[in-house]
């Protein structure tokens, strides 16, 4: 049943980084990751008005620049340090590492979960608010839950707690639901732009620059070569041909996701659709980052074209049903997409040559793993999300007033502009 599924792979090592050529790889890895920053931003400002274009690029220096302190000084130490509450919670002291390579690929991880939901958030979103919440995402919230399964916590458990041992290669939950589910809070909490809804129905606000999402997606798809493949944790032998496998499966599920966006805006809509197309490579790079190592090229596919048609129909349920203002279709593209990457294991998932998902002879012991964890991770960004975002709206507050969201957040909240020239008259006139 569905052969194309269990084509055999070589598995992932996840033992320490060995040797030179291990470091290099790490490091070369997370440099790309490090450059999807950018990609996020061209995707964030280009689908997004002009006016909080500088906005947005100041949200994503903050990420990278606060998260990469707040995770080397407390998160790295929660995520990686010694067992201190039965898998649960790790601690290690203050700025504890196991290698300045290691540090710095994880921490770019950390940045990346951030940065998810400054998208999903954009135009209306007090800049002070989004910075502390940065911090507590990147030092708390993604830290601890992060080690549930990359430093042998809970999710690994096998002894009577896990019917199988949960699989997240790089993160689809880890990172990408994770920043998903906190961004899915943020919107609800922050309320839509003004606009957004007319007499209960969505109205479509276009971004102001197709080309930057485009090259956008084009920079992060790049990145997730190294986001994937610098997974492997290590370089050479049998560990360069999995990381060379990953990579290809990364990019096969892309493809796909692409795809599938794109073919089903045309059927629906009689015109092929960019902006779902780039939501559609983004969906299926995320619904292949879990399963990069335990993947065949073909389930691959399989899982990106899935993830490509999944992500449209999301973005309609997160408008149209529940009524949240998703900027950028972060939700449906780290979120949702990030669930089904992880769940897609328990259903194609393989080991080497053997299937270990229901639908290719695995049984369902690896589905009800993976279920239980995409369920972990979403209780945790929640609640935790929550519970911070509260604090925030009774104390410092959320959101911009209404004179400052029309004028835009460039001026009203970093006194500059993207573009010079009729936007600087308008707000003369103002």
């Amino acid at each position: 049943m569905m052969s194309i599924l269990n084509l055999p792979l070589l598995i992932q090592d996840t033992a320490a980084v060995e040797g030179d050529m291990g470091m290099m790889w790490m490091l070369i890895s997370g440099i790309l990751v490090f450059f999807m920053q950018a990609g996020f931003f061209l995707v964030e400002s280009g689908m997004t008005d002009s006016k909080n274009a500088v906005n947005i690029a100041m949200k994503n220096f903050l990420d990278i620049a606060v998260g990469s302190l707040a995770f080397w000084f407390i998160g790295y130490s929660l995520m990686y340090g010694a067992d201190q509450g039965g898998g649960f919670f790790h601690w290690g002291g203050f700025i504890f590492s196991q290698g300045a390579a290691d540090l710095f690929f994880q921490t770019v991880f950390a940045a990346t979960t951030a940065t998810i939901v400054s998208g999903a958030v954009a135009g209306r979103t007090k800049y002070t608010t989004y910075a502390i919440f940065s911090i507590v995402l990147t030092a708390f919230i993604y830290p601890i839950a992060g080690g549930w399964e990359w430093n042998g916590g809970w999710l690994n458990n096998t002894d009577g707690i896990m019917p199988a041992e949960f699989i997240d290669f790089a993160g689809s939950s880890i990172v990408h639901s994770v920043g998903g589910w906190a961004a899915l809070i943020a919107a609800w909490m922050v309320g839509p732009r003004i606009g957004k809804f007319l007499d209960g129905k969505p109205v479509e606000m276009h971004g102001h620059n197709q080309m930057y999402a485009t090259l956008g997606v084009f920079i992060l798809w790049l990145g997730w070569f190294g986001f994937n493949g610098g997974s492997q944790l290590a370089w050479g032998g049998d560990d360069s041909i999995a990381a060379s496998q990953v990579i290809l499966v990364t990019n096969l599920a892309a493809s796909a996701g692409a795809l599938g966006g794109l073919l089903l805006t045309w059927i629906k809509n009689g015109k092929p659709n960019l902006s779902m197309t780039l939501n559609g490579a983004l969906a299926g790079l995320v619904s292949i980052t879990a399963g990069c190592g335990n993947m065949s090229e073909g389930g691959a596919v399989l899982a990106g074209l899935v993830g490509g048609i999944l992500v449209v129909f999301a973005i309609g349920f997160v408008e149209k049903t529940l009524k949240i203002d998703d900027a950028v279709g972060a939700i449906s593209v780290h979120g949702v997409c990030g669930a089904w990457g992880t769940l897609v294991i328990g259903l194609w998932g393989i080991d080497g040559d053997t299937g270990i998902g229901l639908l290719n002879g695995g049984g369902a012991a690896q589905l009800g793993a993976q279920a239980i964890g995409v369920l972990a991770y979403a209780a945790w960004a929640i609640g935790l999300s929550f519970i911070a975002l509260y604090i925030m709206k009774k104390t410092i507050g959320l959101r911009v007033t209404e004179k400052e969201e029309i004028a835009g957040l460039d001026w009203t909240e970093h006194g500059s502009i993207a573009y010079h020239g009729k936007r600087q008259r308008e707000i003369e006139e103002e």
